[in-house]
């Protein structure tokens, strides 16, 4: 077994607690929600009174769910790591722009400052520390 450092570590906890996070939050919208339940539920109704069109609202509101799913168990894997950080991280701006955009004072303390920081946190440490992953296992072989 590789020894793996205490940057390695915090990166492998940090990329796997934010991975779960999504995946279980893209889980619950695609299997128990539903895409189309999940638009319905937090982006037609909330934002029907924006500038943002119905049919972007719908396409939005159904891909999150997929997209976290798909983003958040692939980064607990550590496969594709990069590109899910982008998907995870642009789905954070959404987020916090539509909360914002709905109440100009939301409180991102919640739901988006933690997902941000262990996204961040994840992000910025060297992956190559980060020996506990699928990159990591198809790089070397």
């Amino acid at each position: 077994m590789n020894s793996i450092t205490n940057k390695g570590l915090a990166r492998f906890l940090a990329r796997v607690i934010v991975g779960l996070i999504f995946f279980m939050a893209g889980y619950w919208k695609c299997f128990e929600l539903t895409p189309i339940g999940h638009a319905e539920a937090f982006f037609i109704g909330s934002f029907s009174q924006t500038w943002i069109p119905e049919w972007l609202l719908w396409g939005i509101g159904v891909l999150i769910p997929i997209l976290e799913l798909v983003a958040g168990g692939l980064l607990v894997l550590g496969l594709f790591q990069r590109y899910c950080f982008l998907i995870l991280g642009a789905i954070l701006i959404t987020v916090t722009y539509g909360h914002l955009l709905i109440e100009p004072l939301f409180s991102l303390i919640n739901h988006i400052f933690p997902r941000s920081i262990l996204l961040i946190i994840a992000m910025v440490l060297p992956q190559n520390e980060d020996k506990w992953t699928l990159d990591y296992y198809i790089k070397k072989w």
